[in-house]
């Protein structure tokens, strides 16, 4: 029997340390503390954040967790990586460039492995930032700011398509953001959008 996992975008900036309720409500579901949780920090230019997130999951009582800094379409080919997203509970995506994140996994191995264990195997998969907007099948790339929708005003391409039901923006007010998103639903009429304000998510669990 097949069920397909949580999706848990953030809109970035979550809490790390004070109160981690977000990334703590995450591993609980992935089944901390014996899960396995894989993070992805790609989208990063920071050699840290991978290591950060390490941290940040051990204090949370995580116990067995894998970096995968995949830096080039040729790594997202490598068999022991590939083998500790087959094993995973969770995966976690970092924020940083979406359109990096997109280019280096997107039509690889990886991201067609991420859709079928998150689709049939209950992988649970979170993304904060541009982790957030790389998991619905039209990303938002990048835009301009404001209230009011405009033609010119944002740049669709691919995700990973984890969901075909929404579209994700992220640090929606902090960034003024509506009028982006809007313009990206006159694109694609079908979906729902999901504005994140920072330190903020979204739990969508397909089976309700």
């Amino acid at each position: 029997m097949t069920r397909r996992g949580m999706l848990v975008p953030i809109g970035g900036a979550e809490e790390k340390m004070r109160d981690p309720a977000i990334l703590g409500r995450f591993v609980a579901h992935c089944g901390c503390p014996d899960a396995r949780i894989v993070v992805i920090p790609t989208a990063s230019s920071l050699k840290s954040t991978g290591r950060n997130y390490v941290t940040i999951l051990r204090r949370l009582g995580v116990r067995h967790i894998k970096v995968l800094p995949f830096e080039t379409r040729e790594d997202c080919f490598r068999a022991d990586w590939l083998a500790a997203l087959e094993a995973a509970d969770g995966v976690f995506l970092t924020g940083g460039n979406q359109l990096k994140l997109s280019t280096t996994l997107g039509g690889t191995p990886v991201s067609a492995l991420l859709r079928r264990r998150h689709a049939e195997d209950g992988l649970h998969v979170a993304g904060t930032s541009a982790g957030a907007a790389v998991l619905s099948e039209h990303m938002i790339a990048f835009g301009n700011e404001g209230s009011t929708p405009r033609a010119d005003m944002v740049t669709l391409a691919p995700g990973f398509g984890l969901t075909d039901l929404a579209i994700i923006d992220q640090h929606f007010r902090q960034r003024d953001r509506l009028g982006r998103l809007m313009t990206a639903l006159a694109y694609n009429p079908e979906p729902v959008g999901i504005g994140l304000d920072e330190d903020t998510a979204a739990f969508i669990d397909h089976e309700d």
